[in-house]
């Protein structure tokens, strides 16, 4: 008997030292924070009236005030920064600052595709990445929030060479988790997806492994498990009750894309979201009810804390 409860006590030990467990922890964390105030009040509705516990910040934004203001009045809402290279809008720095990271309007590229190719010519500096990146950081934290991660607009931080710009900065600003975007490739939950964002996601994920060794020398911490890239901006409450019924063990993120008013985004960000969508499937009570059912424990970014 003694032997026995040796040996259990070995076992315990060294699922807390080595982070082997059986627990199910899931982070909803909602994209675009303070792009626009209609994604700001949506984000803020799917976390008090949902299950969404996470958020990311773009600092360089439009709707940056208005989303700070949001997130010192819901302090439980786990807040990160949204690494913004993409998407139209300006940069924090002056343009002559930055003139490799914009285009002829002094904004940055709409979109990933644009900036690749940019970046994959050698037309992008790294010194200007470093220096944006750096002031949208010291902008986020200027504001007291505790930042509990990093992570990227269109998922640029993951890529070759950008990564170990965002290690560095990680180390810097000492914020030690960041979003792995690595979504298994056999996974559709039933979302019929087309060629291009298959292809996409297929190249995301590889970029996400090879990134998850670096994380991990580095002593960062990333999720296991990742969704809402294939589906992402089409996620439904079945899609989600998939994702719930068969969440892997270990940490998981969900990411989503929330939003009010939705055919009023729809003119501004031709990203083909279905924001109002998205936000019913987190609030739905058939998903809500799943979280216990399911024996699942919610947390953010800074409830990620096994042995790194």
């Amino acid at each position: 008997m003694v032997s026995f409860v040796l040996k259990l006590q070995r076992v315990l030990l060294k699922h807390a030292f080595y982070g082997v467990y059986t627990m199910k922890y899931l982070i909803i964390n909602a994209d675009d924070f303070g792009l626009h105030e209609y994604i700001n009040a949506g984000i803020i509705r799917g976390f008090k009236e949902g299950f969404i516990t996470s958020t990311s910040l773009m600092c360089s934004a439009p709707a940056f005030e208005n989303a700070v203001e949001l997130a010192k009045a819901n302090p439980a809402l786990g807040i990160g920064i949204h690494l913004t290279l993409v998407g139209g809008v300006a940069p924090l720095l002056p343009q002559d600052k930055v003139s490799s990271l914009v285009d002829e309007n002094g904004v940055f590229p709409l979109d990933y595709v644009q900036f690749i190719k940019k970046f994959a010519l050698g037309k992008v500096c790294k010194n200007e990445i470093l220096a944006e990146l750096s002031a949208q950081i010291e902008r986020g934290l200027s504001t007291g929030l505790t930042i509990t991660h990093f992570d990227s607009h269109q998922h640029l931080h993951v890529l070759p060479g950008l990564i170990d710009i965002v290690i560095e900065l990680s180390k810097k600003y000492g914020i030690d988790k960041i979003r792995l975007p690595s979504e298994k490739i056999s996974w559709t939950g039933g979302y019929n997806a087309g060629f291009g964002r298959i292809i996409g996601r297929l190249g995301l994920t590889i970029c996400s492994e090879l990134a998850r060794r670096k994380l991990k020398n580095a002593g960062i911490l990333c999720p296991d498990h990742f969704f809402g890239m294939l589906a992402g901006g089409n996620l439904t409450v079945d899609l989600v009750a998939n994702i719930m019924d068969n969440l892997p063990d270990g940490y998981t993120e969900i990411m989503t894309h929330p939003g009010l008013h939705g055919d009023m985004l729809d003119n501004l960000y031709p990203w083909g979201y279905h924001w109002e969508s998205e936000l019913t499937a987190f609030t739905a009570l058939k998903n809500i009810d799943k979280i216990e059912s399911k024996g699942i424990s919610l947390i953010n970014f800074g409830g990620l804390n096994y042995a790194k």
